[in-house]
This record gives structure tokens, C-alpha cells and sequence, in this order.
């Protein structure tokens, strides 16, 4: 199974778009190694805009091209884009509805080895609350391309999330169910339904293989689409399932977990379990380490499903 970086997919992308398409620019905060935009840099040069360590200025310079007519696409990461910069993604980026598209590298626990600090926890949460802002976190480089392909396609601006390492295909080449801002239902079921979004989809899967093992049916819906959300596929997944089950790389408040739940309570109740990062400094390690530290793994999910009966 091909195992390629989220990031590496959206610079593929960028650079084929790019070579066609000069108004295509890249922007990084000296951070083109990790962003993987090292080959965009060098194959096209005079539409890469190195920022040094200065996030604010990389999302207003980024507007401002925006404004000129330029197509560009911010990376930095997700820790200090949603953070250190957060005005300029609400007010030059949003509040002016800019073609701005930012790319939050390394997100959740990427850097689970350098601490809190260094963890995007909480960006769900803020980019949703932003007017105008559209929050993406796709499962795997299928999607990925599929997704930077059709952002391209618009004007509108964008977050879109992604972790630091390669991660398992949950889609077969040639064969991936796609649709712009609509939640694909990878696996269906009719006993627990489990919504999750970015890195934890693919445990979700494997998870519902385990249940299935077990006598338990599981739909598992790829929620890649933060914002807008996809109000239909959680009421129908809700609806199916006895309960459900959210799975998030990000803290339990304001993220995936905490929309499911109201639009859940509000439309079909059931029981909805979230498993998330806990609310407070998360472990020191891999990003498998503190998954699985958490229970945040395959095992865990389907341990928690067979929990709820």
C-alpha cells in the first residue's frame, strides 16, 4: 500500500496547477522543508514567496496577492497558522473573502515530541468559527489530491489541515467516492455509526473490521469536510445507528465532536460518545504513540463501541 504525505500530494498538485496556471503562487514561513514545497520552490521559483518566521505576515502578504489576482496557497504550521495569525485569517483572509488557501502542516500531534507548544488542538474549533472560512481535514493522499484539484476550481477561502507523516491509504486508487463538501460514507452498518475526520479515518476503518469480527455493524463516514458540515450524511448515519461514535485529532471542545453532537440533539437524538486528545497537555511521543497512549487507535474505537452495547 503507497503511503505518501498529505503534503507531498498538495505540492504535486500545486506544481502541475502551477506550470499551467502562473497566478498559482506558494507562500511559506521558512517552511518549505516541512511543508514539503521544496520541489515547487525550485521548479518554479518566480511563484514562491519565502515569508522567514512570520506567520502574520505570510496570511497578509497572501491576501494582498489575493487581491492582485494571484492564487495562493500558505503553508505553515497548523500550530502557529491558527494561532499566531489568527486576526489576519479572520480579517484579511475571511472578512475579506480572499482566495487565500491555508495549509496547516503538521497538524494535531505531528509534533508530538516537542509538547503542547508545537500541537494544534484547538483549530478546528477556531477556523469553524471564523464567517467565511471553510475547514478541511482530508483522510489520505487520494483525497487530497482530489480536494487541493477542487479548490483550485474557486475563489474562496479555505483551511485545510494536514498531519506530518505519510498515513494509509483509506481509498483504492482509481476508485475514491468524492464529492466537494459532502462527507463520503466509507462503510455502512446499522448498528454504531462512527464520524471522523483527517488521520482518524483510517483507524475507523480498521476499527469497524474488528466490530464486524464481533457481530457488529458499523457505518464510518469520512466528515473531511469540517466546514460546511454535512448536516444530511450525520442525520441519515445518526438515524441508521443506535448510537454514535466522533473521532478527532483535536481537543473535545469546539471540534468535530461537539458539532456532530448538536446537530444530533437537535435532529435525531441518540447517545454520541466523542474520542478525542484530552483537555490538557497531551503525552510526549509519536503520533502513534499518543494515539495509541489514548486509545485513540483501532482497538480503542472498537473497545468503546462494544462499550456502548
Amino acid at each position: 500500500m503507497a503511503k505518501i504525505a498529505n503534503k507531498q500530494v498538495i505540492c504535486d498538485v500545486l506544481i502541475e496547477a502551477g506550470k499551467q496556471d502562473k497566478d498559482v503562487v506558494a507562500l511559506c514561513s521558512d517552511s518549505r522543508g516541512s511543508a514539503s514545497f521544496t520541489p515547487f520552490a525550485n521548479e518554479l521559483p518566480d511563484q514562491f514567496v519565502e515569508t522567514g518566521i512570520a506567520e502574520q505576515n505570510l496570511v497578509s502578504i497572501s491576501a494582498g496577492l489575493a487581491k492582485c489576482g494571484k492564487k495562493p496557497y500558505a503553508a505553515s504550521p497548523a500550530c502557529f497558522l491558527s494561532t499566531r495569525s489568527y486576526e489576519q485569517c479572520k480579517v484579511d483572509v475571511a472578512y475579506s473573502n480572499t482566495n487565500v488557501k491555508l495549509i496547516g502542516i503538521s497538524g494535531g500531534v505531528s509534533y508530538g515530541a516537542l509538547g503542547m507548544s508545537h500541537h494544534s488542538a484547538q483549530d478546528i474549533a477556531a477556523m469553524c468559527a471564523v464567517p467565511n472560512m471553510r475547514v478541511y481535514l482530508p483522510s489520505d493522499r487520494l483525497q487530497t489530491e482530489l480536494l487541493i484539484k477542487e479548490l483550485l476550481k474557486d475563489d474562496k477561502p479555505a483551511y485545510i489541515r494536514v498531519g506530518r507523516n505519510a498515513v494509509d491509504d483509506v481509498y483504492e486508487e482509481g476508485n475514491v467516492p468524492f464529492e466537494m463538501d459532502k462527507a463520503t460514507v466509507v462503510t455502512e452498518g446499522t448498528d454504531i455509526a462512527i464520524i471522523a475526520c483527517g488521520e482518524m479515518v483510517k483507524p475507523s476503518v480498521d476499527a469497524a473490521a474488528i466490530l464486524k469480527e464481533k457481530g457488529i455493524s458499523a457505518t464510518v463516514v469520512d466528515m473531511y469536510c469540517l466546514k460546511p458540515l454535512d448536516i444530511e450524511a450525520i442525520v441519515k448515519a445518526a438515524s441508521n445507528a443506535k448510537a454514535v461514535i466522533t473521532v478527532e485529532e483535536h481537543a473535545p471542545f469546539g471540534g468535530l465532536g461537539s458539532m456532530v453532537s448538536q446537530v444530533v440533539g437537535s435532529e435525531c437524538p441518540k447517545k454520541v460518545v466523542n474520542i478525542a486528545l484530552p483537555d490538557a497537555p497531551v503525552i510526549t511521543g509519536t503520533s502513534k504513540e499518543v494515539f495509541d497512549y489514548y486509545e485513540m487507535n483501532a482497538e480503542g474505537i472498537a473497545k468503546k463501541a462494544l462499550e456502548l452495547g
